[in-house]
């Protein structure tokens, strides 16, 4: 790669030096002043941040766009040990795994033969969510 550019690089210059050319310093031209200079080179600036930011928006847009509901692999609960430590139960399929999380480790402790069910914490969720839309004066049928 390296080669290469500099086979890119050289190749021109050989090529002029063959027909008696010199390579020249660009020199500024002469009706140009600093202000149009300096607004070409801010145009520029924005144009590129635009795409950028046009690239983020695009790429937070294509990730909503799998599917939600049809997940494998879901996170049923999560307890802190420590700083760095974690239990975690996960639902792969029909089955529940605790696994043990650590800095620098990922260790699967248990499955387990029935799975635990959440039936408190899911069923306070719906009636939060509708507590809060009539709290905020909206129609909880009027969900887009």
């Amino acid at each position: 790669m390296r080669r290469l550019l500099i086979l890119f690089l050289i190749l021109p210059a050989l090529a002029m030096a063959a027909e008696g050319e010199v390579a020249k310093p660009a020199s500024p031209v002469a009706n140009s002043d600093i202000a149009s200079q300096l607004l070409q080179m801010l145009f520029g600036l924005a144009l590129v941040i635009g795409l950028i930011l046009l690239m983020a928006w695009l790429m937070r847009r294509v990730q909503r766009v799998g599917p939600r509901g049809g997940q494998v692999i879901k996170l049923v609960a999560t307890q802190a040990l420590g700083p760095r430590d974690r239990l975690v139960l996960v639902q792969v399929g029909g089955e529940q795994v605790l696994l043990g999380l650590t800095s620098g480790r990922i260790t699967p402790l248990h499955v387990l033969k029935e799975p635990v069910s959440l039936a408190d914490a899911e069923a306070a969720t719906p009636e939060f969510a509708q507590r809060l839309m009539e709290l905020l004066g909206k129609d909880t049928k009027d969900k887009t």
